[in-house]
């Protein structure tokens, strides 16, 4: 047991605990249940209660909420609509944001999946300064995609 201004107070009985928290006013509460014997303090509560709630708040200001965005192309792409999506994923990126590119096969396209391959690459290429590849391109009945995470 741990007394109110932090000093070692020894083993003692839950009964004594209680009646010596209760003589400073103050509570008896259980910090480590799970050591042997479990240790407990003498404090308040309710400042307890607030300062383990504001540490959970500052960790999860400190966590980061990443987004998954998602890239759609096709295998006939012109460079012009190419650039506008390779600028959308750089935008995505630099804000910390993850990107999924979905590449779409339509009927007879599924017979030229090289052209799909050669987009993707070039995709990896044009985003290597700021990305990394996490899950490269796979393919998944007419969906061919990879996910790029921003370094």
């Amino acid at each position: 047991m741990i007394g109110s201004k932090g000093e070692q107070l020894g083993v003692v009985s839950p009964a004594e605990g209680i009646q010596l928290a209760e003589k400073e006013g103050l509570d008896l509460v259980e910090i480590a249940a799970s050591a042997q014997p479990p240790v407990c303090r003498i404090m308040d509560f309710s400042k307890y209660k607030y300062d383990q709630e504001r540490k959970e708040r500052e960790l999860k200001k400190k966590q980061r909420q990443f987004r998954l965005k998602e890239i759609r192309v096709k295998p006939n792409i012109e460079e012009h609509d190419y650039q506008v999506k390779l600028k959308h994923t750089l935008e995505f990126l630099g804000k910390k944001d993850k990107v999924k590119v979905s590449l779409f096969f339509r009927g007879r396209e599924m017979a030229h999946q090289e052209f799909g391959r050669k987009i993707l690459d070039k995709f990896i290429q044009d985003t290597q300064t700021v990305g990394q590849i996490e899950k490269g391109p796979s393919q998944e009945g007419r969906i061919m995609s990879m996910t790029i995470a921003p370094k």
